[in-house]
C-alpha cells in the first residue's frame, strides 16, 4: 500500500529503521517518569502524574519535533537554562494517559528498549495500566503507585510514602 505522504528527506518516518532510530534516541535521552505531589482538588490530595519525555538542546529540538509528529501526541517546550550552559533545553512531552496508552506504551512493547530503561518502562506501563483502573483515586492504590515510581529512575524515596498527611488517611475504596 502506498502512502499519501512523499518520501525523502521530509518524510523521515518511513525510511527503514525509523523505529529503531526511536527507540535508540530514547535509550539514550528519554525518561519514563511518575512523579507524585500534592494537589487538593484530587480526591486524596495527590496526584500521580506517568510522564515520557525527551530532552535535547535547543540546537537540536529537530529530532523532538519528529518524535512529535511520529507519535502524533504530546508537545515540544522550550525551557531557558540558569546554569553554565548557554543554550536553551526543548523537551518532548507526553503526558496524557490516553496518548501514553494508546501511542507510546505500544510503540515500546513492539520496538523493546534495549538499556536499564527498559526497566522503567516496564514499572512505567504497570503505572499508567493501574491508573486507567482508578486505583490512583484511592490511598492503597496511590501508595502501590508510589512504591513502583520509587523504584524507577534515580530511586528517590516518595514524597507521599513519607507524608504523615497519607499515613492518616482513612483506607476506603472510592472506585
Amino acid at each position: 500500500m502506498e502512502s499519501d505522504n512523499p518520501s525523502g528527506a521530509d518524510n523521515q518516518q518511513e525510511r527503514p529503521g525509523f523505529a529503531q532510530w526511536v527507540v535508540g534516541f530514547v535509550d539514550g535521552e528519554g525518561c519514563f517518569s511518575v512523579p507524585i505531589f500534592r494537589n487538593r482538588t484530587c480526591r486524596i490530595g495527590w496526584q500521580a502524574q506517568p510522564t515520557f519525555a525527551v530532552v535535547q538542546a535547543e540546537r537540536s529540538v529537530q529530532g523532538l519535533l519528529l518524535l512529535k509528529q511520529y507519535f502524533g501526541c504530546g508537545h515540544v517546550d522550550r525551557h531557558e537554562r540558569h546554569d553554565n550552559h548557554r543554550e536553551a533545553l526543548c523537551r518532548y512531552t507526553v503526558r496524557k494517559l490516553s496518548d501514553l496508552e494508546r501511542r507510546i506504551i505500544p510503540f515500546f512493547e513492539e520496538h523493546p528498549l534495549i538499556t536499564a530503561k527498559a526497566n522503567d518502562f516496564i514499572k512505567f506501563t504497570a503505572i499508567v495500566r493501574t491508573m486507567r483502573q482508578g486505583h490512583h483515586r484511592n490511598v492503597d492504590g496511590m501508595a502501590e503507585i508510589a512504591r513502583i515510581a520509587e523504584m524507577m529512575n534515580r530511586r528517590q524515596p516518595s514524597r507521599f510514602l513519607e507524608s504523615s498527611e497519607a499515613i492518616r488517611q482513612p483506607r476506603r475504596d472510592d472506585t
